[in-house]
């Protein structure tokens, strides 16, 4: 069959689609135009309508998502090429593929939505809503999932739409962002439903879905700032290590924490008496330290964070392992030879590990990426009264990756109830509290230490006891609603 070509108006739609998609990653971190999200994912839904069938509406939704993840996620870049030392011509097409491939969801949505649309106003945005929230929800899982950008996270502390955290989490948000946006394409209708998602969501903010328990306990989050060309060099070895031990010794607290393989060799290579020194510091507080490193047998070795101090020796293993970075799948060791990403072959931790016990509380560690991932960070629960991360992001260089990843864990705590404490190696090292707002924060890039008090929390979430079910129901039955009576169209 000949290929008709597109008319010219159906081009400028697609070069406007992809500005469009651009400019929705202010919505995000560092920017924080919360507010901006309903408008950019209705200029999405009013491009759809406007798409003449569902091929129309495929490029629609791939302009969409090209112009979306090349601005948003553009540090993949950065990471193979300037610190994984691949080749820019082998660097620059395998980002942009990655990026081509996340931008498939939007162009699913663009041509499900031609496909199946309805014919009233209102039963088009229940559609259009069910589909940018379910395709983010299956995005966050499918090939172990990238749920990074998802709608939702624009709406992290201090948007009022944060209030349903803790109810519907993160794609319940989304939820929420596309139907607003779609319907203010009849601002009478729209603005209404919007001004009223954002009382209902200041109301909802003001339940205490989880309480305080207990005294504070000190915690002292320490960022090395270890250059990532540096980190796994031998002769900059030791330095690191005086670096972590001056630095815990000018700052005692009850719990402190290194950031991700903040001693980047394994455990049992450290020096022994450098470990007693470590415990000692921690000990003269009647506490604990937990530390980033690689543990293993000889024939498997794992992203860890290990204990020591006054209580027991502990380790949590990283389960949830990033590919490429950490796990090379199938197929690609061919890739993984021109890229210098040391320990890129990890082995999974237990899907399932106790909280560690340490400081007198208990605190559900997760390692870096793993934060991304909400339906993870509950299994933890109700037993955590604390969650912390330890993360190393200095692979993504001064990029958006940083504030993008604090926004996460903003919304991780929104919906736990907990508060969230981060250690990380270039930024962003914070104290989260229980309702996703930042209590503090280091400045990124530098060497430094956060001293703060945190209260553990007990109680449970809505979203804790039923994970994403209750946003997946709505996403459900938004899309039945709106399949009532619709009318088929095909290409």
């Amino acid at each position: 069959m000949p290929t008709i070509p597109l008319p010219e108006r159906s081009l400028h739609r697609f070069g406007l689609a992809a500005l469009i998609g651009a400019a929705g990653v202010l919505c995000f971190a560092p920017f924080g135009l919360f507010w901006l999200a309903p408008i950019i994912w209705g200029s999405f839904f009013a491009l759809l309508l406007r798409a003449e069938s569902p091929r129309h509406g495929l490029l629609t939704g791939l302009s969409f998502g090209l112009g979306f993840f090349l601005c948003g996620v553009s540090w993949v870049y950065v990471s193979l090429s300037v610190f994984g030392g691949m080749p820019w011509w082998l660097a620059g097409p395998a980002a942009f593929l990655f990026c081509t491939v996340m931008a498939l969801f939007p162009m699913l949505a663009g041509w499900a939505f031609k496909r199946w649309q309805p014919g009233n106003l209102v039963q088009q945005a229940l559609f259009f809503a069910a589909l940018i929230a379910g395709l983010d929800w299956i995005k966050g899982w499918i090939f172990t999932g990238f749920p990074w950008l998802t709608v939702g996270y624009s709406q992290a502390a201090p948007s009022p739409l944060t209030g349903f955290a803790p109810l519907l989490g993160v794609h319940g948000l989304s939820l929420l962002v596309a139907l607003s946006g779609a319907l203010l394409l009849r601002w009478r209708v729209g603005l209404p439903v919007l001004l009223a998602l954002a009382a209902a969501g200041f109301g909802l903010q003001q339940i205490r879905w989880t309480q305080a328990v207990g005294e504070p306990v000190s915690v002292a989050l320490i960022q090395g700032n270890i250059p990532q060309e540096m980190k796994f060099r031998p002769e900059a070895f030791v330095r690191t290590l005086n670096l972590y031990r001056d630095l815990i010794e000018a700052n005692p607290a009850e719990l402190t924490l290194l950031p991700e393989t903040a001693l980047p060799v394994f455990i049992d290579q450290v020096p022994g008496d450098y470990i007693d020194a470590l415990k000692a510091l921690a000990q003269r507080q009647q506490g604990d330290l937990v530390l980033g490193t690689l543990t293993g047998d000889g024939t498997a070795y794992f992203n860890s964070a290990v204990s020591v101090g006054n209580s027991p020796l502990q380790v949590y293993s990283k389960s949830h392992l990033v590919p490429f970075g950490e796990l090379i799948p199938p197929g690609f060791a061919w890739f993984m030879a021109y890229a210098n990403i040391p320990m890129s072959s990890f082995t999974r931790g237990p899907e399932t590990q106790l909280p560690l016990a340490v400081a007198g509380q208990k605190v559900a560690i997760n390692i870096c990426y793993e934060d991304v991932f909400g339906e993870e960070i509950i299994r933890a629960l109700p037993a955590a009264g604390i969650l912390a991360n330890l993360s190393n992001t200095a692979w993504f260089g001064r990029s958006l990756a940083q504030p993008q990843h604090l926004q996460i864990a903003q919304m991780r705590a929104a919906e736990t109830g907990r508060p969230m404490l981060r250690a990380t190696n270039t930024g962003m090292t914070a104290i989260l509290n229980a309702d996703g707002r930042v209590q503090a924060v280091l400045e990124p890039f530098t060497t430094g230490v956060l001293i703060g008090e945190v209260h553990a929390y007990e109680g449970l979430t809505p979203y804790v006891r039923f994970g994403n079910w209750l946003s997946l129901g709505l996403m459900a039955v938004f899309g039945l609603i709106s399949q009532m009576g619709t009318r088929r169209h095909k290409d």
